[in-house]
């Protein structure tokens, strides 16, 4: 358990385990640009293994490995249907216009999923004039849902809904959903074309990302992440947290669903107002409207506690294994005497 005050700022604020970092130490490491590091090597194929995928791809950060994924499904001039909320859409800065010159067909997502009547919608208005859809792209869980996962039939309606069109998972907490709904990753990835997890949100890796998909897409990937600055030579050192996060991570997530619930209930005995459901926080993630954040981000800062917000007037509170259940009951007692 880390010192100092209770965060619930992110799940990337964790710190490495003891295990994690005896395996950093003793990597065995080569040149991965040359593709040549072994401990990169084992983590790739583990993760390919895990989410039912030919190959995979270690990367710096979850948004290079959406910007891959765009850059290689997207095409220039068209559109990605995407939840407006979704990470690839407003929290990458702006990165897809850049990297891929390709522009967004939002929908609505205020559930965390995106219908798929929406999607046929939107290759519809192809034939109007409007923009053509080159890929789609969904977040699983979602975010700025209070981290919702999907339903897996849900998501295959979404591909049916564009059968010829690639898709997308930012699966950056797909693990998260894994645990929370009992659908095996390689089930929800067996719906995608590429998909990426984050090994340093929930699985307290110290940094990196692996992104999958079809053999010949990653071999493209490699190119596309030395394109935008990703090639890393000795990373067997960080990849090593990544291989012990997969294998011991995974399972215990469930203790910070748990947890996420009980701030939930706070919030809501709190703010009855504000429409927080504790019954529906399924994963890490609460998310509520407060009339002045800073404020309450101050108050909470004195009482030990550090939260965030992910837009105006929307607070986020995220649990991780640096948070157990004495941090719990602080933060509790902070939201109950919040302004």
């Amino acid at each position: 358990m880390a010192s100092g005050p209770v965060d619930l700022r992110s799940d990337t604020v964790t710190r490495p385990t003891p295990a994690m970092r005896k395996a950093m130490a003793d990597a065995e490491v080569g040149d991965d640009v040359y593709g040549e590091d072994p401990t990169v090597n084992r983590l790739q194929e583990a993760f390919a293994a895990r989410v039912g995928k030919e190959a995979a791809l270690f990367v710096p950060s979850g948004t290079m490995g959406n910007q891959i994924a765009l850059r290689l499904l997207g095409r220039p001039g068209t559109s990605v249907v995407a939840g407006r909320r979704q990470h690839v859409v407003i929290y990458e800065n702006g990165a897809a216009a850049r990297n891929a010159a390709v522009q967004f067909h939002l929908v609505d997502d205020a559930d965390g999923t995106i219908s798929a009547d929406e999607v046929a919608w939107a290759l519809d208005a192809a034939a109007h004039h409007q923009p053509t859809p080159s890929m789609v792209c969904v977040e699983n869980t979602h975010m700025p849902a209070d981290g919702a996962p999907w339903p897996l039939e849900a998501l295959k309606e979404v591909a049916a809904a564009a059968p010829h069109l690639p898709l997308h998972m930012d699966g950056a907490r797909l693990f998260h959903a894994e645990v929370a709904t009992g659908t095996p990753a390689a089930d929800y990835a067996a719906v995608a074309t590429t998909v990426m997890c984050c090994l340093s949100k929930g699985l307290a890796a110290p940094v990196g990302s692996v992104l999958a998909g079809p053999a010949d897409l990653i071999a493209e990937a490699r190119a596309v992440r030395a394109g935008l600055g990703g090639g890393m030579r000795q990373a067997g050192v960080i990849a090593a947290a990544g291989l012990v996060a997969l294998e011991t991570m995974v399972e215990r997530l469930a203790e910070d669903h748990h947890r996420a619930r009980r701030l939930a209930e706070a919030v809501a005995e709190r703010w009855p107002e504000v429409g927080v459901e504790p019954e529906r926080i399924r994963t890490n993630i609460v998310t509520f409207g407060h009339r002045q954040p800073a404020e309450l981000l101050d108050h909470l800062r004195r009482a030990g506690v550090l939260a965030g917000t992910i837009a105006p007037g929307v607070v986020r509170l995220v649990t991780h294994i640096d948070v157990d259940d004495e941090g719990i009951d602080t933060a509790r007692a902070a939201l109950a005497d919040a302004p």
